[in-house]
């Protein structure tokens, strides 16, 4: 016996370990065939439970009033046949597999009965592959009910997810908030203390206080970027079409200082339109290229921005020539506050990764960077296609001039 039929027979047989009969509902018109029908299930190793029904009303009135493991129906009756019986089970939302038993059915149509959503179909003269067949479809009946009460439990555990996530943005956003005030406080008093004791205390005594000044500016830095990384999962996204080209431009201008001072050329194809929140997309194209900028190497920044249309979206690149980031870390950059390099090499906080990856999720979409140590980087993001798309799809390429 191969691995299949074990599983089969394994399932057949948790009928009888409940004790528990297997109840027929049969649609059949012929009393010789019930009765081989029967008898071939009992021969099968069933202890059966049955109704026989010939007409529609019978059918809809057993189904509801009692519970049945499987139905057996003639395709052809007098007045109706075995898929009206199964389209009635739909229409119910009764979950009962339905098995063809006829004393003919070509090919073609049995197939198409299969594929409407029959269990299975015997032939009269084959009724010895009967209980195989009601074996099979009742496993196939718990794996469809094993999957249903999965998906249940994975569904009320996404619902976990998302109200422990919003309670920890609340959070968030209130420690951050709150902690402001008496933050701003101490940084105060403390650069106070240090210009009206400048040159009144010895060394160490200055080296402490520049300490304290420090880390108090550092912590208020640290707390408004927790405080703008709550705020993306607290704002009101509304969607909107948005031209990428209007954003982009947008992102250029307010990284002019940083783009003249670098000496950065940047080039761009043609963008899509997308439905997006424009202050957060911004935000994320905002990011991408000033990290693009901050992360060079030795050469001048050389960045191109480019989108192109995949299977129901868009993957928008930002490609540099900078430091890069080696493999093991190309996740951890879109951690919250984890920095790959010190302060003294590169300044922030590392939370504008952090931002581009939830305002790209909210977005319905995803991030990721694909890089060799050395060899640049490319950050890429999906969003979800609009409908219908410009028709300016051409790509061009246009150095950004400096005013």
């Amino acid at each position: 016996m191969i691995a299949g039929e074990l599983i089969v027979e394994a399932e057949a047989q948790k009928l009888h370990a409940k004790g528990e009969k297997l109840s027929v509902l049969m649609v059949e018109d012929s009393v010789a065939d019930t009765e081989l029908i029967r008898r071939e299930l009992e021969h099968g190793g069933f202890d059966l439970s049955s109704e026989v029904v010939q007409t529609a009303e019978e059918f809809a009135r057993q189904v509801h009033s009692n519970s049945f493991h499987v139905v057996l129906a003639d395709f052809n009756l007098p007045q109706w046949n075995g898929m009206e019986a199964l389209e009635l089970l739909r229409r119910e939302g009764l979950d009962i597999p339905l098995i063809l038993v006829s004393g003919a059915l070509p090919d073609i149509t049995a197939v198409d009965c299969i594929k409407q959503g029959a269990a299975d179909y015997v032939l009269k003269d084959r009724l010895a592959r009967l209980p195989s067949a009601i074996r099979s479809a009742l496993q196939e009946k718990q794996l469809r009910e094993e999957r249903k009460r999965a998906e249940h439990e994975l569904a009320q555990k996404v619902e976990e997810l998302a109200r422990s996530n919003r309670e920890l943005e609340h959070f968030a956003y209130v420690a951050s908030h709150d902690l402001q005030e008496p933050l701003r406080m101490v940084a105060t008093y403390t650069q106070l203390l240090a210009e009206r004791y400048r040159g009144k205390l010895d060394a160490q005594a200055e080296k402490y206080i520049h300490y304290a000044v420090d880390g108090a500016k550092r912590m208020q830095t640290l707390i408004q970027d927790l405080l703008a990384f709550s705020r993306v999962g607290r704002q009101d996204t509304t969607f909107a079409p948005v031209d990428c080209n209007l954003i982009l431009h947008q992102a250029l201008e307010s990284l002019q200082l940083a783009i003249r001072e670098s000496g950065a050329v940047l080039t761009y194809a043609r963008l899509p339109e997308v439905m997006a929140n424009s202050s957060q997309l911004l935000q994320v194209f905002s990011n991408l290229l000033a990290n693009a900028i901050k992360f060079r190497g030795s050469d001048k920044p050389n960045i191109h921005i480019s989108a192109e249309r995949q299977a129901g979206e868009f993957a928008f690149s930002v490609r540099d020539n900078g430091i890069g980031i080696a493999s093991e870390n190309a996740q951890d950059v879109f951690v919250i506050f984890r920095r790959l390099h010190t302060r003294t090499e590169y300044p922030g906080n590392g939370i504008g990764l952090a931002i581009c990856r939830k305002i790209v999720e909210q977005h319905g979409g995803k991030i990721w960077v694909t890089s060799r140590e050395g060899r640049g980087s490319t950050f890429t993001f999906t969003l979800p296609v609009t409908e219908p798309v410009p028709a300016a799809q051409e790509k061009f390429k246009q150095e950004y001039v400096q005013a």
